[in-house]
């Protein structure tokens, strides 16, 4: 076990002017288990990378110490094992028990040791597969449970964990939630968790820490207490607070034809079976079309063929108007036929500011420079990333690269526009803005397909859902 100590921290990242977080003090006594909440962009991520000792001198400006066990943090790095929000980042090795191994092979444990361990970890996290399987092959839940197996394996003594469940199945995710509770009450190890659901998250920790918009702490103490202390104005900013209610703004009936897919099938190399396995559908201007169903689905896969992003084995996805299939259509045309949203948001930026990212797309679509500078403005505006304009995408927190991501499609507004897990890292305010800012471009009459597990998102407008289950079409 070992103590964590924030004494008068703030960081400010390269390259912007606002501070990511202020004047920070805290202490986390040894085998605490502390919850931070916050709104997106108040920070949360950076004191778990302070806090993993992977701030260093080039990437930004420190004021103050992160102390584990009295000593700075930077040089205690073995002792801490952390799972960032996007797991892919963590994964390293070819294959899923060599991906778990590396660590503890890094970690000079027993060779004997370390299979029994990998195995072990595997199965806490429920992955589906055996160690053979190919990372590059996983779903995004699926290398969230692999990455999660790699630092539960090195059995470290302060555990952070940024968003754990946030890309899962809700299946998925309360088979990690149980693996957690599993592994916690096997080790006295110090817990640190962002988790913007709070009520899926309270059982596991006895303790809240609240950040403000600004970085600053804001509240700190038993999850009751705070919640109930500071539940309002938490919500406000955008804390996922229990019982806060939802907004609903369902659609009105669809209108002509947008996009016709036809039996799509994909068989990913070395995969045992195929990805996606003879789906239809149609979609219709002003609709949105939910597909749902647990990690492995297949419903990536699908937002990729219908975006015309990747060849399908058998079957095509087109649009009126065009007489090839999308995948066969010229990268420059194919944006402003069809938008798409990736489940990674840094995997689509291209520039070097969030102010060119949302102008990329309707430069190359060849607007005039008064309707881009127009579109700009409204979305920096409605997304509130204008102070975040001359940033650089890849320095923005989760939930500020997702909403980034979505703007950046919206911008060229093509008349279809597929979104693959739209809500992925959002607070609740963000989240809102979110389903506003859908609705108002479904009204408008563009066709959305969004890939989610995320319900509440479905409902709120009025989805229609499409559920898959190995790569095909399963009942609703």
């Amino acid at each position: 076990m070992i103590p964590v100590e924030f004494r008068g921290f703030a960081w400010r990242h390269a390259g912007r002017r606002a501070q990511a977080v202020t004047g920070v003090d805290l202490r986390v006594e040894p085998g605490e288990r502390v919850l931070l909440l916050g709104p997106s962009g108040s920070g949360k991520s950076t004191l778990l990378a302070a806090l993993a000792g992977l701030l260093t001198a080039d990437a930004g400006d420190q004021d103050g110490e992160v102390l584990l066990d009295g000593k700075p943090a930077a040089d205690q790095r073995g002792r801490v094992g952390i799972l960032f929000q996007d797991p892919e980042t963590q994964l390293v090795m070819a294959r899923a028990g060599d991906d778990v191994a590396f660590g503890l092979e890094n970690q000079a444990v027993p060779r004997g040791d370390i299979w029994p361990r990998v195995h072990s970890a595997l199965s806490a996290v429920g992955f589906p597969y055996g160690t053979d399987r190919d990372t590059h092959a996983l779903s995004g839940g699926e290398q969230q449970r692999l990455a999660l197996a790699g630092v539960l394996a090195r059995r470290p003594e302060l555990i952070l964990l940024d968003e754990p469940t946030a890309n899962l199945d809700p299946q998925g995710a309360q088979d990690v939630r149980d693996a957690l509770r599993t592994a916690l009450a096997d080790t006295d190890a110090t817990l640190v968790v962002v988790e913007h659901r709070v009520a899926d998250i309270l059982d596991l920790v006895d303790r809240v820490v609240a950040l403000g918009p600004d970085g600053a702490l804001i509240a700190d103490g038993p999850a009751a207490r705070v919640l109930a202390d500071h539940g309002d104005s938490l919500a406000a900013q955008g804390v996922w607070v229990p019982g806060a209610p939802l907004p609903h703004r369902p659609g009105r009936t669809p209108g002509d034809p947008a996009l016709h897919a036809r039996d799509l099938a994909l068989t990913h190399p070395g995969a045992p079976r195929p990805a996606l396995d003879g789906v239809s559908f149609d979609l219709r201007a002003g609709e949105l079309l939910a597909v749902t169903g647990p990690n492995g689905a297949g419903k990536s896969t699908l937002a990729l063929l219908a975006g015309g992003l990747a060849r399908p084995d058998r079957g095509a996805a087109a649009v009126p108007g065009e007489h090839r299939p999308l995948h066969r259509l010229p990268a420059r045309r194919l944006a402003t036929r069809v938008g798409s949203v990736f489940q990674d948001p840094e995997h689509q930026f291209v520039t070097a500011t969030v102010r060119d990212e949302l102008a990329f797309g309707p430069k190359q679509a060849r607007w005039p420079q008064a309707r881009i500078d127009a579109r700009v403005a409204e979305l920096l505006e409605r997304l509130r990333l204008a102070p975040l304009a001359a940033a650089n995408p890849h320095t923005l927190s989760g939930g500020e690269a997702r909403r980034l991501s979505v703007a950046s499609a919206l911008a060229a507004a093509p008349g279809v526009l597929l979104l693959d897990e739209p809500t992925f890292g959002q607070d609740r305010r963000t989240w809102g803005e979110l389903v506003d800012l859908t609705a108002d471009i479904r009204d408008e009459g563009t066709a959305l397909l969004a890939v989610t597990h995320d319900r509440d998102f479905a409902a709120a407008l009025g989805a229609r859902e499409l559920v898959l289950k190995d790569g095909k079409e399963a009942p609703c």
